[in-house]
């Protein structure tokens, strides 16, 4: 059988802990789908492009002549309706059919027939007092939470040097244009020494960067309890990560600015191992716009944040998305979303066009703007944020920065802290060094190409290994 994943990087978590899955109930995992009997599809049911991407690839897989079995966010979310809509999936199954997948996909095989999920709010499962939630999550499926012990329940994808590692899933936040609550649950936090134990068997099998993620990394720890850390189990757990043998580097992402606490942001800006890397979900800057989507924040706000990060880290790496177009959103917000932008100096920032989601407050919300004055908004925030990028990337010419090596083929490129995987550019690698995928490799930023760095290395470090 064959997996495909579409989506963010906690989908990734999720499609590994499915390949531990099945791997342990006998199933022989294929790159190639065409030479599958079985392709399972993790598909991602977030925003309108990429519910289509994920149909695309059901139809695509079909095409192949294997079963085809729809899991993910998309078919948690929309179950019976997706079935009855895509003939071609010979299954549909949710979150709650994942601990018995392997027998669900040789029923599948078989030709018997699986009952498609039926969507429900998953944020009903769980209650509603966060200390209260490890116990009852033991009933519930939880993606990317499979436990632990003599082994760890996942199989790697790739050979990537860098690992994406699950602290929770779910949200507890209302944020009015967003559904992922509903059909991720409840914020459950996993266990620091389940996360361990993982970070260690990671390490084992080839990586070098950890990538922490979450729906909501700053609540990480809120249902563990004091002797865990409660609210600062994240500023204790990052330290024990960045120490695990065979990692060098610990990156953390999605935290909620409204949640970073000062405590935090030192530990990610000054422990060694932690990249200075802050992944803020700021989405706007306008206060009128912000409470409406039922956020927390100003611009004023958030350049205050910022400026203590780089009283810690004057070289940290910035990132963030916003959301343009949004009901009652006036030129006046959207010039206040670009003074904020325009101050900040980020490193990467995600230009995203306000859409209804079904079920979502802001659905109902008057004051819509027409798409063509929200495709106009998107392009006029879109090119400043292009020239704001490159101005920042251009700043960093002289100074120093650590690469992880990630490809060495017809170039070596790699990245930086301040740059995530995929989505915040990369380093190209000048002169004729000898490096292999995942070696840290010092080295001099000389020039810059929109958010990418042109780097040369200098005097190699006895303590970084290269």
């Amino acid at each position: 059988m064959s997996l495909l994943t579409l989506g963010c990087a906690r989908n990734e978590v999720d499609s590994e802990e499915l390949a531990g899955r099945l791997v342990a109930g006998g199933w022989e995992l294929s790159d190639d789908p065409s030479d599958s009997d079985v392709v399972v599809v993790n598909t991602c049911g977030f925003v309108e492009q990429a519910k289509k991407d994920s149909v695309d690839t059901l139809l695509a897989a079909a095409d192949t002549g294997a079963k085809v079995v729809a899991v993910g966010c998309m078919a948690e979310r929309y179950g019976r309706e997706l079935a009855e809509n895509l003939p071609e999936a010979d299954a549909v199954l949710g979150f709650d059919h994942y601990p018995a997948l392997a027998e669900r996909l040789t029923d599948v095989a078989e030709g018997r027939t699986v009952e498609s999920h039926t969507p429900t709010d998953r944020r009903t499962l769980l209650p509603i007092t966060p200390v209260e939630r490890q116990a009852a999550a033991a009933d519930v499926a939880v993606p990317g939470h499979a436990g632990w012990g003599p082994r760890v329940l996942r199989s790697r994808l790739d050979d990537s040097p860098v690992a994406p590692l699950k602290i929770a899933s779910g949200c507890d936040r209302r944020c009015s244009f967003c559904a992922i609550p509903s059909f991720r649950g409840s914020f459950v936090s996993r266990h620091p020494d389940e996360l361990m134990a993982e970070a260690e068997w990671l390490a084992a099998h080839g990586a070098r960067e950890l990538f922490l993620v979450s729906e909501n990394s700053t609540s990480y720890g809120k249902d563990l309890g004091r002797e865990l850390g409660g609210t600062r189990a994240l500023e204790q757990l990052l330290p024990r990560l960045a120490a695990v043998d065979g990692i060098d580097r610990v990156r953390v992402s999605y935290l909620q600015p409204a949640e970073t606490r000062p405590d935090l942001v030192k530990v990610i800006a000054t422990t060694p191992g932690v990249a200075d890397y802050f992944d803020l979900s700021f989405q706007h800057s306008s206060e009128k716009v912000l409470r409406r989507m039922r956020r927390f924040g100003s611009t004023e706000s958030f350049l205050a944040l910022i400026e203590q990060i780089r009283s810690y880290a004057p070289e940290a790496g910035i990132r963030t998305n916003v959301i343009v177009g949004f009901p009652g959103e006036t030129e006046e917000d959207v010039a206040e979303l670009e003074r904020f932008l325009t101050e900040a100096r980020l490193d990467a920032v995600g230009v995203f066009g306000y859409s209804d989601e079904d079920g979502t407050e802001a659905e109902t919300f008057d004051g819509k703007l027409d798409e063509t004055e929200i495709a106009e908004r998107v392009g006029r925030v879109s090119a400043l944020v292009e020239e704001l990028t490159a101005q920042r990337a251009e700043d960093r010419v002289g100074s120093v920065v650590d690469v992880l090596v990630e490809s060495v083929d017809e170039e070596i490129v790699g990245r930086a802290a301040h740059q995530a995987p995929e989505v915040d550019g990369e380093c190209v690698v000048l002169g004729d060094i000898e490096c292999k995928v995942g070696e840290l490799v010092r080295c001099e930023v000389v020039d810059s190409a929109g958010v990418d760095l042109v780097v040369r290395p200098i005097t190699p470090d006895p303590d970084l290994g290269t």
